[in-house]
């Protein structure tokens, strides 16, 4: 017998592991609660994250791209943006803390972020303290346990170097700063959004889903995890308090002691964009398998018990987040 999913209904079609869905419905449910597919061309690149302040032009793609692996951006010369950020990785590093200047670890023990679709949050840091890839940008270039290295010392540096010079003369018709260093930096972290089954799904191709994913993008919808992972991103658009019930103490060691913006426990909203590629998870890296993660949160956020068929659901269905870059045809 077919076991119907009470509080998720939305239309007698929906079954959960039945045979029927009604894919308008459940597209109609997603888009209504707030979430989208990533630009597939670079014409909806431009509409969705070009500014008048930092104008996405592909020569300023380029050189940021060139910055972003760039060695002369640390201290010692052996780190640089993609060394905490590997897009083979998901974006992140994989570790429950990143490793920076002579091996310094955050005094806080901050897990890093994905980069991956990052640029479609508006708020970055755990902390939610930066409102945009370029603002972040110039955090871990200047931390003194991550690459370690002032900006002035950075433009001196840039500035020996003929092809820099050359850069950022026609980028920028200038010469070489540290804000023109961000802004290049993330016009290249505008490019790195990534597309997978779900958007295809979105976009109306109704055979990019399996049913078993659809019930966990349902079940994942109505049972409110929806409420904060929204947005194109699924996540980075507000900071929320966690935990939101229970206790204020995190279910998982804090190694780290971070308590959030201002000591209040609250925090940025993970974007959920492949995150069966991020682990470990939270802001100190202390839970390894996303399937804890589904759990605790609806407890101690939505302040609801899911089964094991629930979470498996979910845990479907976020692997239809996981995607590859898009081709935005920007020369390299």
């Amino acid at each position: 017998m077919k076991i119907l999913i009470s509080f998720l209904l939305i239309s007698s079609s929906f079954f959960l592991f039945g045979e029927e869905i009604n894919n308008a419905e459940l597209r109609l449910l997603a888009t209504k609660s707030g979430l989208e597919s990533v630009p597939k061309n670079h014409k909806e690149l431009l509409k969705k994250l070009d500014t008048a302040e930092n104008k996405l032009t592909n020569q300023k793609i380029n050189l940021g791209r060139t910055l972003f692996f760039e060695p002369l951006l640390s201290r010692d010369e052996t780190l640089t943006c993609a060394s905490c950020h590997k897009m083979n990785e998901g974006g992140d590093d994989n570790l429950p803390t990143a490793i920076g200047y002579r091996g310094r670890t955050n005094p806080k023990h901050l897990n890093s972020p994905t980069v991956l679709n990052a640029a479609l949050s508006k708020f970055l840091f755990w902390d939610g303290r930066a409102k945009s890839v370029e603002e972040q940008a110039s955090g871990p270039m200047q931390a003194h346990f991550e690459m370690n290295l002032t900006p002035k010392e950075l433009v001196k540096r840039l500035s020996k170097s003929q092809m820099y010079q050359n850069s950022f003369k026609e980028v920028f018709d200038g010469n070489i700063t540290f804000e023109n260093v961000k802004k290049s930096i993330g016009a290249y972290e505008k490019t790195l959004l990534t597309r997978g089954k779900f958007d295809e799904f979105l976009d109306g191709n109704n055979k990019a889903m399996s049913e078993r994913e659809k019930i966990g993008l349902e079940i994942f919808i109505k049972n409110g995890c929806v409420k904060c992972h929204y947005g194109i991103a699924l996540g980075g658009q507000s900071i929320e308090k966690f935990p939101k019930y229970k206790s204020s103490a995190f279910p998982f060691k804090n190694i780290g002691n971070f308590k959030g913006k201002d000591g209040k426990y609250l925090f940025r909203v993970p974007i959920l964009r492949n995150i069966t590629k991020t682990s470990p998870y939270y802001h100190n890296g202390e839970v390894k398998k996303l399937s804890t993660v589904i759990q605790i949160e609806s407890e101690y956020e939505t302040d609801k018990k899911l089964n094991k068929k629930q979470i498996n659901s979910i845990l479907e269905f976020f692997k239809t987040l996981d995607g590859k870059l898009v081709d935005y045809g920007i020369d390299g």
